[in-house]
C-alpha cells in the first residue's frame, strides 16, 4: 500500500543529498530500495538491506534502532493522536497504536463506568 508522508525542510535536504551520493557512487545500480549497501546496489535480484545492517548502523552511532522507531511513534501519537494515523504510517496493530495515543494523551483515557 501506497501513502505519501511529507518531509521537513531538515529531512527533504538530507533526502535529497543522500539520493544524490547514491546515484553518484552506483550510477548504474537498478536497486529501487532506497537504502543499499556495496551488496545490494549491485545485486541483480535487487534486495533490501537486511535488518542487520540497519542495527549495525544505528549501532555505531550509540542508538538503538528499535528506540528509534519507538521514539519516532511517540511524537506521532503526540502531534496527531490518531491511531489509524499510526497504524498506517507504521504497521503498527489497532491495540498498539491506542496504546501509544493514550500513553501520550493521558487526559483522553476514559474513566470506568461506576456500578
Amino acid at each position: 500500500m501506497d501513502h505519501v508522508i511529507y518531509l521537513d525542510t531538515f529531512t527533504l535536504r538530507l533526502t535529497t543529498a543522500w539520493e544524490l551520493q547514491r546515484h553518484r557512487r552506483w550510477l548504474d545500480s537498478s536497486n529501487p530500495h532506497f537504502f543499499v549497501t556495496r551488496n545490494t546496489a549491485v545485486d541483480d535480484s535487487c534486495p533490501p538491506i537486511s535488518a542487520g545492517t540497519v542495527q549495525l548502523l544505528f549501532q555505531r552511532v550509540g542508538l538503538p534502532a528499535g528506540r528509534l522507531r519507538v521514539d519516532r511513534i511517540v511524537d506521532e501519537a503526540r502531534h496527531s493522536a490518531d491511531p489509524v494515523r499510526l497504524m498506517e504510517l507504521f504497521g503498527l496493530s489497532n491495540l498498539s497504536a491506542t496504546r501509544y495515543v493514550l500513553s501520550a494523551h493521558p487526559d483522553k483515557k476514559s474513566s470506568p463506568i461506576a456500578p
